[in-house]
């Protein structure tokens, strides 16, 4: 699971990965190390992906499917979407809310350079 997401993020523009909180997270611009990814240590539960959504998506998706999406702790206040990765896991769906995620915290010079303009349509 952390190979498939390490690819999908490190995919991204000017992405590199860091381990912090004995995890794997994803970020964006060197200078500021915008976080847009992490992957949750399944010792502490189940694995999953948490990224940062769009205003509403949180609430949207964790109400049509909360058997796969929550509200994860301590960055679930601020918007963010944790998406199980140990079961019915659609890696299309995974990619497109990353992508959101890199959206979000990217310089606009990085957002540019992605060739799909919103990601999220076909998740929603």
């Amino acid at each position: 699971m952390v190979a498939r997401l390490r690819e999908v993020c490190l995919a991204l523009p000017e992405t590199f990965e860091k381990v912090a909180w004995k995890t794997p997270t994803f970020r964006v611009d060197e200078k500021k190390a915008k976080m847009f990814a992490l992957f949750s240590d399944p010792e502490e539960g189940r694995p999953a992906v948490w990224c940062k959504g769009e205003e509403g998506a949180q609430e949207a998706l964790v109400e049509m499917d909360p058997a796969r999406f929550f509200r994860p702790p301590y960055l679930g206040p601020r918007g963010w979407i944790g998406v199980y990765l140990d079961r019915r896991v659609s890696w299309k769906e995974v990619t497109s809310l990353v992508t959101m995620s890199y959206r979000l915290v990217a310089p606009s010079r990085l957002v540019a350079q992605l060739h799909n303009p919103k990601d999220l349509e076909e998740v929603k």
